[in-house]
């Protein structure tokens, strides 16, 4: 496509867009009397209309059922979870039994870390991407140390070459191998955080089991936000947030997915009573039997007004329908980087976009380092009611989300750059 850098162009776009009324199912944030241009969905996703109404209802039945909302009904609270099993199962690329809903992430990683590393005198590695999320970093580094494994020795970090913002898929392919009898387990981002790019997750994948590692990925800034098929990936397993592009509010519950290979398996894990078999969990029985699937990852009581604000955000991204706010997203992010082109042509080339630009790399993110006074550009953009997200030390993240982001909003960045 071809685009324009002028008003008419971007409602054109807006006109023919068969996601627009999507938009409508969600508040927007407002300041000072003045609707704001939001483009932090990497950050925090926008709350939809209908988490009020499904809060209510079940503050209701707190209300005049107390704990026998747990049973009555067919809406009861034991079985929650159903609600949201298959369209998460439809945006991640997994089986139902496949994915479950709980705790946070880090708390979730360091459980399918439990499971999934199993070091050896001799296989004990751990792979990841220099320049993780801290919290990532954090949690292998503490976890190495709790098993009694120095980080230094064993955590491998994979950077970006000299003089480049992103890595090659090609690196990452030769750290394995040559760490092919030491590696116990990738673990890395799906999309990294500040540079905005996309990890080949099929290929690492398949090459780290080809020497005998697990394959776990934090899928933070992918879900909702790109196409996954974590199942055909045969991906050992993965761990994401969902209050990004799932909308599902501040430090929303949790998702984890497990490959059916590992469901028959006698894996090491740590285990709560959420997680026993299902049909006999009120037997309240010494020895712990796991549920089938994903769900034997569990351990407490669900919280169900998070997992209420979870499911009213899941039915928006199910009924759009992830193939196409993929498609939007491309044409979004293409055409934010045009108007953020054109704007460097025009100012000395003050700007980098170091997301890469091929739309395999990446998602709805651009990552714009900005060498020389970028606080400020970030500042005027504020002024201007653009919401993005200042990264230090000199990188603004733009994110336009298919769900609520039209391509006016994107003209109006070039209209507030210039």
């Amino acid at each position: 496509m071809t685009y324009q850098n002028t008003l008419q162009f971007a409602q054109n776009l807006d006109q023919e867009d068969t996601l627009k009324e999507f938009k409508n199912l969600f508040h927007l944030p407002v300041h000072e009397g003045k609707q704001q241009i939001y483009l932090c969905g990497n950050s925090l996703g926008l709350q939809p209309k209908s988490v009020r109404q499904i809060l209510d209802n079940e503050l209701d039945k707190w209300q005049n059922l107390g704990v026998e909302g747990w049973f009555e009904g067919e809406d009861n609270w034991i079985n929650y979870l159903q609600h949201l099993k298959e369209p998460l199962g439809r945006i991640v690329g997994a089986k139902p039994s496949e994915v479950t809903v709980m705790n946070n992430l880090t708390v979730n990683l360091h459980l399918m870390m439990v499971s999934f590393y199993q070091p050896t005198p001799k296989r004990y590695k751990i792979l990841t991407e220099g320049g993780a999320f801290p919290s990532d970093q954090y949690a292998l580094e503490t976890h190495l140390k709790f098993r009694g494994i120095n980080p230094d020795e064993a955590l491998i970090e994979v950077f970006p070459r000299e003089g480049e913002f992103t890595l090659r898929t090609e690196d990452i392919l030769q750290k394995i191998k040559e760490n092919k009898d030491s590696l116990a387990l990738v673990m890395m981002g799906g999309i990294n955080y500040y540079s905005g790019q996309v990890f080949d997750m099929k290929t690492i994948t398949q090459k780290a089991q080809s020497v005998g590692a697990k394959v776990g990925f934090d899928l933070a800034h992918c879900v909702g936000n790109i196409s996954l098929n974590l199942h055909d990936w045969n991906v050992d397993f993965a761990v994401w947030c969902s209050y990004k592009y799932l909308n599902s509010g501040m430090g929303g519950v949790s998702g984890i997915f497990v490959h059916k290979k590992h469901h028959q398996a006698d894996l090491q894990r740590l285990a709560g009573w959420w997680g026993y078999d299902e049909a006999t969990r009120f037997k309240m029985q010494k020895g712990f039997v796991p549920m089938r699937g994903a769900d034997g990852w569990q351990l407490s009581t669900p919280t169900i007004l998070a997992m209420a604000c979870h499911r009213a955000a899941l039915e928006i991204t199910d009924k759009a329908g992830i193939e196409n706010l993929r498609k939007k997203s491309i044409k979004l992010t293409e055409y934010l980087r045009f108007i953020l082109e054109e704007f460097n042509q025009k100012n000395e080339n003050i700007l980098n976009i170091i997301t890469p630009k091929n739309p395999e790399e990446s998602g709805c993110q651009l990552s714009i380092l900005v060498e020389k006074n970028g606080k400020e550009l970030f500042d005027k953009l504020i002024r201007n009611r653009i919401i993005g997200d200042w990264r230090e030390p000199n990188v603004i993240r733009l994110s336009p989300v298919p769900l609520y982001n039209t391509f006016e909003d994107i003209f109006r960045v070039g209209e507030a750059l210039g």
